[in-house]
């Protein structure tokens, strides 16, 4: 068994301003995803300009915190906030879903190719390699956050966490989330996108990938207290992967056919 390390989750501080190890996650993730971003541009990988990346990742920041934060409000507590709309705003109490924060992505990646010109699913498959090591970022700032800790285990790389209040050796699913919707992902989506593909196929891999992935790690995952298994066992997080993964295999066979 391992003992949760107590990291602060301010990593800096300056009189009343506070600068968390969380936040300088997303900036980390958003950095990453521009690094890679315009390698893929210089490497001939996309038609898009390097003006283009920096407006996409703009677009893509909006969508992450208006997604995110009105997927956990959908998904996740719709009576709570539908009983108290004010606290939809209040972002600095927490509160996002990853689901919900791809919706806006979306939303937001569809409204810029429209903009601009682009066909959707060729912005989709530009942006789709650029995502897995910034959701790696964000997994990371949940473990140095100590919260979506696991659920009870006897191996013996169990970790304590303290903000769990009941001193049981737990998964350390953030790590787990990290190691595959984070890492392995990229190396997945990354090196099928080396190669040129059906228009919308890259986004397909991202997206099945991203679905077995979270599915698998949610069953070392703690349900939301709030929550709970829901029908068949599985939580919130599986329930909506499910149609990612439909979703995803749909477009990659609906992509070679149109090609084929």
């Amino acid at each position: 068994m391992l003992r949760y390390p107590e990291f602060d989750p301010i990593a800096l501080q300056v009189g009343p301003v506070a600068i968390h190890w969380y936040g300088l996650m997303y900036l980390l993730g958003f950095a990453l995803a521009w690094v890679l971003g315009r390698w893929r541009i210089r490497h001939g990988k996309t038609r898009m300009t390097s003006q283009d990346l920096e407006d996409v990742i703009f677009y893509g920041v909006v969508g992450v915190i208006a997604g995110g934060r009105l997927g956990y409000v959908l998904f996740y507590k719709p009576g709570y906030y539908l009983s108290h709309p004010l606290e939809i705003f209040y972002l600095w109490e927490g509160g996002m879903a990853f689901h919900g924060g791809l919706l806006g992505v979306i939303a937001m990646m569809w409204l810029f190719a429209r903009k601009r010109g682009y066909r959707f699913l060729e912005v989709g498959d530009f942006v789709a390699p650029l995502i897995p090591l910034a959701l790696a970022a964000g997994r990371l700032g949940n473990f140095i956050n100590g919260e979506l800790w696991g659920r009870p285990t006897d191996l013996p790389w169990g970790m304590v966490f303290p903000q769990a209040a009941d001193g049981i050796a737990r998964h350390p699913s953030q790590l787990y989330q990290m190691g595959l919707e984070g890492l392995a992902l990229f190396v997945i989506v990354w090196l099928f996108a080396r190669k040129p593909r059906p228009i919308g196929q890259v986004s397909a891999v991202f997206l099945a990938g991203y679905g077995v992935f979270r599915f698998l790690a949610e069953f070392t995952r703690e349900p939301d207290g709030f929550l709970g298994l829901l029908a068949g066992g599985l939580s919130m997080g599986q329930w909506l992967s499910l149609p990612m993964i439909a979703a995803g295999a749909a477009l990659y066979f609906y992509s070679a056919r149109r090609t084929g």
